[in-house]
Formats: structure tokens, sequence, C-alpha cells
């Protein structure tokens, strides 16, 4: 009964019930965010995770401008409806290099997390281009004008550069060859070996088929690579080891 008088007391004044909130959220927050201070990073390092190559790079931006992720997320969570589905759980090292990140819950259509390596060059081709044509139930809008917006890669230098300085960890010579790698990873005559010694387990090859480097290159690329950094096989969380 005392304790039901004390929250009398509370509900019948407003600045009391102010102040009393304010302090509880305040020591909740601390109590989040203090720790932080003395971790020197809060994301586990994953073996596999790299940065994006200069093509990859240029499909997410692409992926981003087109409102992709309006209707697709990036991120499966640890429930087993969307492992089951999916694959493994998202693990946040493999959005380390995101900016910004693609985590969500919205999905008018699946979850992209682990789409790289799913399905093949042409039909992610034929999907772009019309999609009901492989998924018939399909909602998602037609994107055939990719292939017709060529690509030079004149700016994809300074836009890594950017990105290495909010903490990406580009080197020099991947800058410095920036533009030669962004040409390289779509042109089925080029040497591939030191690309993929700098970006490990890229896709490479002609994605859309043209002679001409295009946007549907750039974003086919990006979508290869989504969730095939870390080999799930081997994987250990930190937790478990």
């Amino acid at each position: 009964m005392a304790m039901i008088q004390k929250h009398a007391i509370l509900e019948r004044s407003p600045t009391l019930l102010l102040v009393t909130s304010l302090l509880v959220v305040t020591v909740g927050g601390i109590v989040e965010i203090a720790p932080l201070f003395w971790l020197e990073n809060t994301i586990e390092e994953v073996d596999g995770v790299r940065p994006y190559s200069p093509l990859e790079l240029k499909g997410r931006d692409i992926y981003i401008r087109e409102g992709c992720y309006v209707c697709h997320s990036q991120m499966i969570r640890p429930m087993r409806d969307e492992v089951e589905r999916y694959g493994h759980y998202s693990l946040a090292a493999e959005s380390m290099y995101d900016h910004p990140f693609q985590w969500g819950s919205k999905r008018t259509g699946p979850d992209l997390a682990r789409v790289g390596g799913r399905y093949s060059n042409a039909w992610h081709l034929d999907h772009m281009i019309d999609p009901q044509s492989v998924v018939p139930e399909s909602i998602m809008p037609k994107y055939a004008f990719l292939l017709n917006a060529t690509l030079d890669g004149e700016d994809i230098a300074d836009v890594m550069s950017t990105h290495r300085f909010v903490g990406v960890p580009y080197t020099d010579q991947q800058i410095e060859l920036a533009q030669a790698d962004f040409r390289d990873q779509a042109d089925p005559d080029a040497d591939w070996d030191a690309l993929l010694e700098r970006y490990p387990g890229a896709a490479v090859g002609n994605f859309d088929g043209q002679p001409e480097l295009t946007e549907m290159d750039a974003i086919i690329a990006y979508l290869q690579v989504l969730g095939t950094m870390v080999d799930f096989s081997t994987f250990t969380p930190a937790a478990s080891r």
C-alpha cells in the first residue's frame, strides 16, 4: 500500500515524474554506453572481410541511388525461420566498411545479405531488365536503363579516398590502381590475378554481356559479392572460442 501511495505522488506531479524519468533514462544510458569507452573496437574482426573493389563500390552507390534498400534489407536476424531461408545470421563485421550500412527489417522483396553467388550473372541481368520474367509474382520495377548508362570510373579514386578518410583501409596502391581495377573487373580479356590479390573473392567477368562498361556491370558485381566474404563453414563466434 505504501508503495502504491508513493507511486501516486509521482503520477500527480508532472514535474516530479519528468525528473524521475530523466534520472532513470540517464542511469540506463550510462550503464549501456560507459563500457564502450574501454573497448578498442565494438566490432569483432572476421577473416575474409575486405573493402569493396572499385566496381563493387560503384555498384553499391547505384544500389543506394535507385532506392533498392527501401524494399530489400541486408540483415539476417538470428531466428530459425530467417537462418533457414537466407543463411547464417548477419555479422556486424560484414558491414564494417559500409557507409551507410544496409541493415533493416523492411522487406517488400527478400533479404539480400547472402545473395552473392546464389544466382548467375545472366539471372541477375534478366532480373534487373525484367524482374517478372524470372519471378512472376515480383512487383519490382524494371532497371533495363542501367544497360545504357556507361561508366568510365574517372572519379572512383576520389570516392575511395573519401571512404579511407572515414576509416575504410584502402591502401595507396589500391587507390592508385582504382581506375584500372574498375575497368578490369568487368573485362573478360583482362589479367585478373593482381586484381584478385587486392580484392580476394571478387566476381570477375563481363556481367551484362555488352562491350561497354555499364552501371549494370557495377550493380551485378556488387550483388555477387554480398555475403561471400566470410567462410561460414569455418567461422566460430568469439564467444564460442
